[in-house]
């Protein structure tokens, strides 16, 4: 009997750190960046990027920018890393205010999180025969509204030690919505 609650209790241990060490999603780093903005900045998201994931699909650098009045190009960028801020800046956003890559996201629009846009990426139909390995993310502006870009990678299937960037799905923030894709599977070969 001691050695079941031992081993109980020990799968209950690792259940709840490998939950707790899931990387979050960016509309969850969105309301910790909110703790480091201006009150007039807080949810007026412009952009989110990540950098590209290293050992899993999901990202773990991400770079949020807000709109902030205060600031003199209109915008402030937090950057995380693992959950945790790593800086907070007023970037130099000159051909933002031209192209209209300034203006903040429409909120309530805002309704498919990072990691159900690369749930969705994924299981494009072109892609199964392929070990995909990482990830990058950018939550734009689009003529139809805010969108994911997710940008993939793969492993080649002639040297599994080497990895091959094979385009992007683009993903409608609102419906979760295919609506483009730009893939070049033939690159991994």
């Amino acid at each position: 009997m001691r050695n079941i609650l031992t081993t109980l209790a020990i799968t209950v241990l690792a259940l709840a750190t490998s939950a707790t060490a899931a990387e979050p999603t960016a509309f969850a780093l969105i309301k910790e960046g909110n703790k480091h903005v201006g009150e007039d900045a807080k949810d007026r998201i412009v952009q989110m990027r990540s950098e590209k994931s290293v050992g899993t699909m999901t990202p773990n650098i991400w770079h949020i920018v807000f709109y902030d009045p205060d600031a003199s190009l209109k915008a402030t960028e937090v950057t995380f890393s693992g959950g945790v801020k790593q800086s907070v800046k007023r970037p130099s956003r000159l051909l933002e205010p031209i192209t209209g890559a300034h203006k903040q996201l429409e909120k309530s629009k805002l309704k498919i999180d990072s990691d159900r846009a690369i749930e969705l990426a994924i299981k494009d139909p072109s892609l199964k025969n392929l070990k995909l390995t990482n990830t990058q993310l950018w939550l734009e502006r689009s003529d139809e509204g805010p969108r994911w870009k997710v940008r993939l990678w793969a492993e080649r299937v002639h040297d599994s030690t080497k990895t091959a960037e094979i385009g992007q799905v683009y993903i409608a923030a609102e419906d979760g919505k295919v609506m483009e894709r730009d893939l070049h599977i033939n690159r991994a070969d």
